[in-house]
């Protein structure tokens, strides 16, 4: 029974240490995946790296969805007015660490992943609640 025991603390244990990140379970503060610290951290990192491409409030310059001489496309929005809620969780951060065939930089390097579940969490905190909703619904069983 005592070995029985130990397994079993062993597992809580264990299981509370886990770093396995569920970014489509809800955080009881916020009824989505990220904590309020998250968003206020992610805000900052975005004004600071993200911004000045995807405008303050991630609503994208105007003209985003016409391509350039160079049929490259502007940066697009991230505050749920267009397709970033098309895009499971894992693709959006492998966009910010990456970078994309477009001018989207590589971040790798300068943010951690911690640093960019931050920054998604800010811009998925603007996304109206039916669009938040239907992003959770659909990447949920991928």
């Amino acid at each position: 029974m005592k070995r029985l025991t130990g397994i079993v603390a062993l597992g809580i244990l264990l299981g509370g240490c886990s770093d396995r990140f569920d970014p489509y379970h809800e955080n009881p503060d916020t009824g989505r995946w990220f904590s309020p610290a998250q968003v206020a951290e992610g805000e900052a990192l975005f004004a600071r790296y993200c911004a000045q491409c995807h405008g303050d409030r991630a609503q994208a310059t105007p003209g985003w969805t016409q391509p350039d001489a160079e049929g490259l496309y502007p940066p697009p929005p991230l505050n749920g007015t267009a397709h970033a809620w098309h895009h499971p969780y894992p693709v959006l951060e492998e966009i910010i660490l990456n970078g994309s065939r477009g001018r989207m930089p590589a971040w790798k390097g300068t943010l951690d992943k911690p640093q960019v579940a931050s920054v998604i969490a800010w811009f998925q905190s603007l996304w109206p609640e039916q669009g938040y909703r239907i992003w959770q619904q659909r990447h949920r069983s991928n």
